[in-house]
């Protein structure tokens, strides 16, 4: 059967994988809608080229602007829709089966949690509505019988490497891997005059800046640390961070009797979407097949946690729980971004975010409003922390 699909962030760099491994199989799915944050000239090619049937802007100004180019194209057929209501709407439709879910930030929670609670097939590319809820998310998911599918890698290999009925009680830990970043062997106190442009060159992945700049810090491995646990039922203490330059073993599974399961494959974002969209089946990703003979050698190392501030913030709002992690994602968005705005030094970032940490992080929350609160607050405690 045809599988319709909406992708939420279809310019960013996931949707365009999404959309470069739809290509390969248009027998397969159908696009419903697609959505953006600005980027009206890429979503305006892409209805062109894949002519959904709703596309969404995040504003009016936006919306309007793509409308008259669709119309001037003689694309009539694409119902343009603008804002966050109208997100929250096509991820929720009954007119699509699945949903990616790519949106970078807390932005992506509510229209995750909407096809969520619509039991839908959810690809989830986006850490922050499993870091921001944890469990709470999973329980939607589970009262809903929405099917959650973990698009990043490290994740996705770990689903691939659980047992079949995904039966856990004879796992003793979970291994994330990760290349450590374009600063790995650096003291993070050498780390003070680098630019946006530095810490964007990630030397195996390609990816937008903010998601390369948490991998530079490493803060991305920490908030998939967090995800992990929520999204596998594990325990933080259980769940390890191992640096493996290659990135070619993207995580591992750790059994009782001494077992290693891993997933192995070329860093390739194409490689787990494919797996997700074709879940129990397997389908061409249109990733180049990994040749072991050309990666001749793995190396794992352990992180350098005393130059890896971030990483350590991360881990211990893991352990933490309660809203210690909305309040980590929430003050890292508010530090990144002003890093990337060049108002703060790159060894600043940890600084903004442990001063949030220290004043929030012993809330807690019960529903996703107060989440929304919690995560409100400690963008202002963040901005304020800049100065």
């Amino acid at each position: 059967m045809t599988q319709s699909i909406t992708i939420l962030g279809s310019t960013g760099s996931v949707g365009k994988s999404t959309l470069a491994v739809l290509d390969l199989h248009r027998d397969l799915f159908k696009i419903e809608a697609l959505t953006a944050n600005t980027d009206v000239a890429s979503l305006f090619e892409q209805c062109c080229q894949y002519k959904p049937r709703v596309a969404v802007m995040a504003d009016d100004a936006a919306a309007e602007q793509l409308a008259v180019q669709l119309k001037d194209a003689g694309q009539t057929d694409v119902e343009v829709r603008a804002g966050h209501a109208a997100l929250i709407d096509v991820a929720g439709s009954p007119n699509s089966s699945s949903v990616m879910a790519a949106i970078v930030g807390a932005a992506g929670l509510l229209p995750t949690l909407e096809a969520v609670k619509a039991g839908k097939r959810v690809l989830i590319a986006n850490k922050e509505p499993l870091v921001m809820t944890g469990s709470l998310f999973m329980r939607e998911a589970e009262a809903s019988k929405a099917l959650v599918l973990p698009i990043d890698s490290e994740h996705n290999a770990i689903f691939q490497s659980l047992p079949d009925d995904q039966n856990k009680a004879g796992v003793a830990r979970l291994h994330l891997t990760a290349s450590g970043g374009p600063f790995r062997g650096r003291s993070w106190d050498s780390l003070s005059e680098i630019t946006p442009e530095q810490a964007c060159a990630h030397p195996n992945w390609s990816m937008g800046q903010k998601i390369s700049v948490d991998s530079a810090t490493m803060m991305n491995k920490g908030l998939e640390l967090i995800e992990a646990s929520a999204l596998f039922a594990m325990p933080a203490q259980k769940v390890d961070i191992v640096v493996h330059p290659q990135s070619i073993i993207h995580s591992l599974v750790e059994y009782l009797d001494g077992s290693f399961l891993a997933q192995l494959g070329a860093p390739d974002m194409r490689i787990p979407i494919a797996h997700a969209l074709s879940w129990p089946q397997r389908i061409a990703s249109g990733a180049q097949t990994l040749s072991l003979f050309d990666v001749a050698r793995l190396d794992f190392q352990a992180p350098d946690m005393a130059n890896l501030p971030c990483l350590r913030l991360a881990r211990s709002a893991a352990e933490q729980q309660g809203a210690a992690p909305a309040v980590l994602n929430a003050a890292n968005e508010v530090a990144v971004a002003a890093f990337l705005e060049r108002r703060i030094p790159f060894t600043r970032i940890p600084r903004v975010i442990e001063t949030a940490l220290e004043q929030l992080a012993s809330l807690d929350f019960s529903s996703v409003d107060e989440v929304l609160k919690i995560d409100n607050e400690a963008r202002q405690v963040a901005v304020s922390a800049l100065d």
